[in-house]
């Protein structure tokens, strides 16, 4: 027997709880920007009626108020966000306790073993839209499916409002149209590449030789296939299980455009305390440092290397970018935005195999260094200590919420 699996996702998430905090915004073009004086001028959610005007989430306040001039720009509120996410789950446990969040506002729930208690998945996904919209005041889209990817794929394709069904019986006439980027797993460098070898849609995705897309994207080509021939059995996880850390970073869209290397490097410096932070909490150690760099055009390039032993320490962790950063970066613009990642994690204390030339006295004086500091930050508070060279305006706003935290799933490509 198939499995029961739905994908629930409210609708026009933080614009929908601002509109319930504020009734006057209702039936009003709204978007939920980040804020203006900090240059988080995105728009991270919108409502219907400003959808309507072709505004999109991620798109800047001036894209859509050219598009929208009526367009009203609201902060954002987190904590009310996180709240209702909260409340929407709690929902979700009252018909199993494998629920799985995406996202604040996305959850694959398993409902194959509650079908004898609530009816089909169709009647699930029914009850569940009106007691999210009853007890919440707000609407979901839910995927009724026979794995996750069409699940998701599902809650996508009818909004606000809907369910939408895809089965064994019927997924080829409604999936395989779709353009290959309508499936989770496929970024815009993953369609771009296979839009270049002809395979536009996800039937010719499907109908596509394994070798080939093997060729072209490594073991994920594969994954894809399967993926796009129904083929996908990963579980939706259970409420209490804890997904493995598969790489912690932290990012900051800065107050002003970085114009040299020394700025770039106090930023890293900034970012790499809380990264460090995160790693000795996990117990974790890096093997490899990625970043992200956003341009003053809002272009964003991504570079990783190898660390010559893992680390934890965040002067290490901020060396090793600024370093990879000169390396890649050729300042043919300014930087905006920068991230840093510690990826290819292993449990501290696993052990390592030496190198000849590696300077294993001075990694350790500042491993030592790096747990002093974080000890008087933890006592005294953040800004208690610090470096010199971050003690003057190093560009950063105040306060930084853009933390990165990747567990083990599905990844873009």
């Amino acid at each position: 027997m198939d499995r029961i699996i739905l994908h629930c996702d409210m609708n026009n998430f933080y614009a929908s709880v601002e509109t319930l905090l504020n009734p006057k915004l209702k039936g009003k073009p709204i978007a939920v920007c980040g804020s203006l004086e900090e240059r988080h001028g995105i728009v991270l959610s919108k409502s219907e009626e400003a959808k309507a005007f072709g505004v999109k989430t991620g798109e800047a306040i001036w894209q859509a108020r050219q598009k929208c001039p009526d367009l009203l720009i609201v902060s954002p509120h987190y904590e009310e966000y996180l709240k209702y996410s909260k409340l929407a789950r709690e929902i979700y446990y009252d018909y199993t306790n494998q629920v799985e969040p995406f996202g604040i506002d996305e959850c694959w729930l398993d409902c194959t073993g509650s079908v004898h208690l609530f009816g089909s998945g169709i009647d699930i996904a029914k009850q569940l839209r009106k007691r999210i919209k009853k007890e919440l005041g707000l609407t979901i889209s839910v995927g009724v499916s026979f794995n996750k990817v069409f699940a998701k794929l599902a809650s996508d394709l009818k909004k606000p409002d809907a369910t939408t069904v895809i089965m064994r019986e019927n997924f080829k006439e409604i999936v395989w149209p779709l353009e290959v980027s309508a499936m989770i797993g496929i970024g815009r460098a993953t369609t771009a590449k296979l839009r270049s070898y002809g395979i536009d849609t996800l039937g010719e995705l499907a109908k596509s030789p394994p070798s080939l897309l093997k060729h072209l994207l490594g073991i994920n080509g594969i994954t894809l296939w399967k993926y796009a021939n129904g083929m996908d059995d990963s579980i939706v996880y259970d409420a209490d299980y804890k997904a493995p850390v598969k790489s912690i970073g932290h990012g900051v869209t800065c107050t002003a455009d970085l114009v040299n290397n020394e700025e770039v490097k106090n930023v890293f410096m900034e970012l790499s305390f809380n990264v460090s932070k995160r790693l000795k909490e996990n117990g974790l150690e890096a093997n490899g440092v990625q970043i992200s760099v956003r341009d003053e055009k809002f272009f964003t390039k991504q570079y990783q290397t190898k660390t010559p032993y893992p680390i934890q320490n965040s002067i290490e962790l901020a060396q090793i970018a600024t370093e990879l950063f000169i390396k890649r970066y050729d300042w043919k613009t300014n930087v905006r935005s920068l991230a840093i990642r510690a990826i290819d994690l292993t449990k501290a204390g696993t052990g390592f195999q030496m190198k000849l030339f590696c300077d294993y006295i001075s990694h350790d004086k500042k491993e030592r260094l790096d747990t002093a500091i974080q000890k008087i930050k933890n006592k005294y508070g953040k800004k208690s200590i610090t470096f010199a060279s971050l003690m003057g305006n190093i560009k950063m706003p105040e306060e930084i919420t853009e933390v990165i935290t990747l567990p083990a799933g599905v990844h873009l490509l």
